[in-house]
């Protein structure tokens, strides 16, 4: 590993410090879960990498303040990871269409969300940008609330209520996860 790149610890303390979250080691320490020593050494070795400087407040105690080096790693990785997570909702929403698609081929038009989540949020984005108003969308808290008119599209891990029979039901997780087994 170059001796510039970070690595998740340092990068962490960076946020830490840039986000000015704790006055001292053993708060640095207890926020990252380390040991004293061990937040001593990264932060060290930040201050040699020139992402952290120290600040002298008086005799005992100092302030750690990221330099602009340190600054910019931070904004670099964030928009990084935020980079990641939109071009990783863009796969969820592609394979949410793939599961889609072939029921509304079939003739769905009716679908129950089980589940209060974001994964919920994305399968409304997902029916709105390639069906239109060609559907309707009911949430549920309960299976039991579902009609057999419809697919129930299970949104949660913590299922409640048992389904109706001839109720056409998906996991929209387990079908998630099973298209993207071996995808890394």
């Amino acid at each position: 590993m170059s001796p510039d790149i970070l690595n998740e610890r340092e990068f962490e303390l960076i946020n830490i410090v840039g986000g000015q979250l704790a006055a001292n080691q053993r708060d640095l320490s207890r926020r990252l879960n380390l040991s004293l020593g061990m937040t001593n050494m990264l932060l060290r070795r930040l201050i040699t990498k020139g992402y952290i400087r120290i600040k002298q407040l008086d005799y005992r105690k100092v302030e750690y303040i990221l330099t602009p080096k340190g600054f910019t790693e931070k904004m670099r990785k964030s928009v990084k990871y935020t980079l990641k997570t939109i071009h990783s909702i863009g796969l969820i929403k592609n394979n949410l269409l793939n599961i889609l698609k072939p029921l509304h081929a079939e003739g769905a038009r009716k679908f129950y969300i089980l589940g209060e989540s974001d994964l919920a949020a994305l399968i409304d984005i997902v029916l709105k940008e390639n069906y239109s108003n060609d559907y309707t969308l009911v949430h549920i808290q309960d299976r039991s609330k579902a009609s057999k008119d419809g697919v129930t599209l299970v949104c949660t891990e913590e299922v409640q209520g048992t389904g109706l029979v001839g109720q056409k039901e998906i996991n929209v997780l387990e079908s998630l996860a099973s298209q993207t087994q071996g995808i890394h």
